[in-house]
């Protein structure tokens, strides 16, 4: 039998330690070699001239080139698929989602060394991400500039308490990983604004969530939020899992409320797909519709068949338009799904669900 090829990586970043610590993480993976280390963008473009890797892993804060300019530069002229390892945090975590919409595959912390239980759940992350980022269709993104207008809604709108808020007996689940990001928002400024709740898991590091809801809050005109624990779930909002926690809905006085909550990695994730799906179809699957988009693995595939079993309607993304057709593939081999399509036709579906 023919040996399987290893993925061939280079390890972008200013600092001796991460370059060395990311190194020692990638190797111990039998499916992953780092073929060459970098200093900064300039020492990179050096190296992939005399071997072009499989997989860039980039910081964005560096000397000489901001890895954002050189990410950019790269997508446009040689592209490779990336994952960026940021230590942005906080109001600084934009930056890090910017890096998806230029055409990073996946973004994810540096390294983690507090705890042996944190640093192997890590391993895992950035071992996934790299093997995820290796099989992405190579592509380019075409950045839109927000007109003034755009900006100018963002001001006028209203706030959560300022909103005439009405609770829904429908939901609108959306599990993605790889290349979900731009999916879900165009899915999000395409659909009416008086749907049920959508309730969004986005296989993200927990320190780049709620700059992602916010910047899905500023570009449509749904109210687009990080979900917290025990709050009501309502029509025309958005809620996007935490990324350091498992998101559950539960019903309380009849009305659905989002549960946050500790707990282990479920198909090696956390926040799982399959544990937001599941948690609904015990309740009210016949008023859900559940959605599975592009990513690699298996999660979210069986929370999705539960749905249907219990009289869902549940949706995949096709091949065709998907970054990575794993999870949507799982799902249609288990016979989950009810219809197959790409975004535009998503979209449809999501816009006559009432």
């Amino acid at each position: 039998m023919e040996k399987k090829k290893k993925i061939k990586v280079l390890v972008v970043d200013d600092s001796v330690v991460v370059r060395n610590a990311l190194t020692e993480i990638l190797n111990s993976n039998a499916g992953i070699e780092v073929v060459d280390v970098a200093s900064d963008p300039y020492d990179a473009v050096e190296k992939i001239a005399k071997q072009v890797p499989d997989v860039i892993t980039l910081d964005i804060e560096m000397p000489k080139m901001n890895g954002l300019i050189f990410l950019k530069k790269l997508m446009e002229q040689h592209p490779i698929p990336v994952v960026v390892i940021s230590s942005l945090t906080g109001d600084r975590s934009e930056v890090a989602i910017r890096a998806l919409e230029l055409g990073a595959a996946n973004i994810i912390t540096k390294p983690k060394l507090e705890s042996q239980l944190s640093f192997e759940e890590y391993k895992i992350d950035i071992c996934d991400s790299v093997k995820a980022a290796a099989i992405t269709k190579p592509y380019l993104k075409k950045i839109s500039k927000r007109k003034k207008v755009i900006h100018e809604q963002i001001i006028e709108k209203p706030s959560l308490g300022e909103t005439t808020k009405f609770t829904s007996n429908k939901l609108i689940l959306i599990g993605a990983s790889t290349g979900g990001t731009e999916v879900i928002s165009t899915i999000c400024k395409s659909v009416r604004t008086d749907l049920p709740p959508i309730i969004v898991v986005q296989h993200m590091p927990g320190e780049f969530t709620k700059a992602f809801a916010q910047r899905l809050n500023n570009e449509c005109d749904l109210t687009v939020k990080e979900a917290e624990d025990a709050e009501t779930l309502y029509e025309g909002h958005v809620y996007i899992a935490n990324g350091f926690k498992h998101l559950v809905v539960r019903k309380i006085e009849n009305k659905y409320v989002c549960k946050v909550q500790d707990g282990k990695m479920v198909n090696r994730h956390r926040p799982s797909i399959d544990v937001l799906f599941k948690s609904v179809a015990e309740l009210s699957a016949k008023n859900t519709m559940g959605i599975l988009l592009t990513g690699m693995g298996v999660d979210g595939a069986q929370g999705l068949l539960d749905i249907k079993n219990k009289g869902g309607i549940c949706i995949a993304q096709d091949e065709k338009t998907s970054v990575v057709f794993g999870m949507p593939k799982e799902a249609i081999k288990l016979g989950a799904t009810n219809q197959v399509g790409g975004p535009k036709e998503i979209i449809e579906w999501i816009n006559n669900f009432s």
